[in-house]
């Protein structure tokens, strides 16, 4: 049943994505990842934490999110996106799977024992070194602040506030780029497009983030998406006019009213981002390619 394990000529960085023979309908599309890079299959227990399912419900109980439900049981795996342990060299021990995020994570091992998890950039491999502070090598997978990077460097897993841990780009295969420093910030392009400015003071960790074939894995089959926890929502067109705006009609015909939720809020038409909102002030270019208007 087990197909071809494919992979992008050149891209010898990169993990294959597996495909099958179609046997059935649902194998002729799907892929799945190899895993080869995976080199460690159980986390380790103390920096692992049970996944609680909320069903979508909050703590009375109501469904305030829609189309969630069931799925595996996963654990929680600590990453330590502040690495603070500055100055200190950590050798890469494992390369595990996590449940919870597209990227894979490296196990580190410090000079003292201790063990924590890191964001695995792409091509990192067991027996690595790696560090950060301020006194780090500007190296892939070090973990040092955007004064001391190179302009034009890819970068991931950016601080948005000095000391606090990185919080963009840290999906597989993101990378975000530094562009320029300027006046005691550090002016960003994210993946997105938008051009960012940051305190050059904010961490981040140099290279791409690994498992970049994410984006070519097909689910293949509705029992894949139940598997993740989340479960189908009817379309609105087809629903009764008692129970969305845009039900009904004579002979249930499709569409004909403007999208919209459940309640009447129109979703599309109207600009959603606050006109005066605080964070404007550092955004240089919109994602869409335009200037941001500075108030």
């Amino acid at each position: 049943m087990v197909g071809s394990v494919t992979a992008p000529v050149g891209a010898l960085s990169c993990m294959p994505v597996k495909s099958f023979n179609p046997v059935t309908p649902s194998r002729r599309y799907m892929t799945v990842s190899s895993f080869s890079e995976i080199t460690k299959t159980k986390p380790e227990k103390r920096l692992v934490k049970t996944k609680k399912k909320t069903g979508g419900r909050n703590s009375n109980g109501r469904i305030t999110a829609r189309g969630i439900g069931g799925g595996h049981k996963q654990k929680i795996r600590n990453v330590d996106f502040k690495r603070n342990k500055h100055g200190m060299v950590a050798e890469v021990i494992a390369i595990e799977y996590d449940p919870c995020r597209t990227a894979r994570l490296a196990l580190l091992k410090y000079e003292d024992g201790e063990k924590r998890y890191m964001i695995a950039i792409e091509g990192q491999e067991v027996g690595g070194k790696v560090m950060s502070g301020p006194e780090a090598p500007a190296e892939n997978g070090n973990f040092l602040p955007m004064a001391m990077i190179p302009p034009g460097s890819e970068i991931h897993n950016l601080e948005m506030t000095p000391g606090r841990g990185g919080q963009l780009v840290r999906s597989a295969g993101s990378a975000a780029t530094l562009m320029a420093l300027i006046d005691g910030y550090a002016q960003v392009k994210l993946p997105s497009g938008e051009i960012r400015k940051i305190n050059e003071k904010c961490y981040a960790t140099m290279g791409t983030v690994g498992n970049s074939e994410h984006e070519k894995i097909v689910l293949g089959k509705a029992g894949r998406r139940r598997h993740k926890g989340k479960r189908p929502i009817t379309r609105a067109v087809a629903k009764n006019p008692v129970d969305h705006p845009m039900g009904g009609g004579e002979g249930r015909t499709s569409g004909g009213g403007h999208p919209m939720s459940p309640w009447g809020a129109l979703a599309k038409g109207f600009k959603t981002r606050p006109k005066y909102k605080p964070s404007n002030r550092w955004i240089l270019v919109r994602r869409d390619g335009r200037p941001m208007k500075q108030r």
